[in-house]
């Protein structure tokens, strides 16, 4: 697990290094899906809190690398052959998107297929969702039953 002082240092000499620090700057956000993130208005890396603490120094390692190759090549790159090109001279090995760990236990709604995959919703599921590991197209015999956890 990284330790949130190590991980924004590694983020501020990665910012330095690769970035200007008097544009550029660091901070850890409350996301719960999603590891990292490249604020082009705010000229801002964000990493998430609650998943930083879960991940190993050579996970977070790697999501500092993709954000900052966001940063480097551009808003209108996208996960695109320039952003890839970017991120490969950094020596980011993941794919353009992180397959760790969710905070799921802070999601406020858990689903249940019909043969026992458990789902996570941090917004109240507006419409029937169906497993998509039971099935690639919507099934509603894979139809997905929720259940409020009570509030902590």
């Amino acid at each position: 697990m990284a330790d949130l002082a190590r991980v924004r240092q590694w983020a501020d000499a990665l910012i330095g290094l690769h970035l200007d620090p008097a544009v550029w700057s660091f901070a850890f956000d409350n996301a719960k899906t999603r590891a990292g993130l490249c604020d082009y208005t705010k000229h801002r890396i964000t990493v998430s809190r609650h998943l930083a603490g879960r991940y190993d120094d050579d996970e977070i390692h790697q999501v500092l690398l993709h954000e900052i190759a966001h940063a480097i090549a551009g808003s209108k790159a996208g996960h695109g052959q320039r952003w890839r090109a970017v991120a490969g001279d950094l020596g980011y090995e993941g794919g353009r998107l992180h397959d760790g760990a969710i905070a799921s236990e802070l999601a406020p709604w858990v689903g249940r297929c019909p043969a026992g995959h458990e789902h996570y919703r941090y917004r109240t599921p507006a419409k029937p969702l169906a497993c998509g590991r039971c099935a690639r197209r919507y099934d509603a015999a894979n139809l997905i039953a929720w259940t409020k956890r009570p509030a902590a």
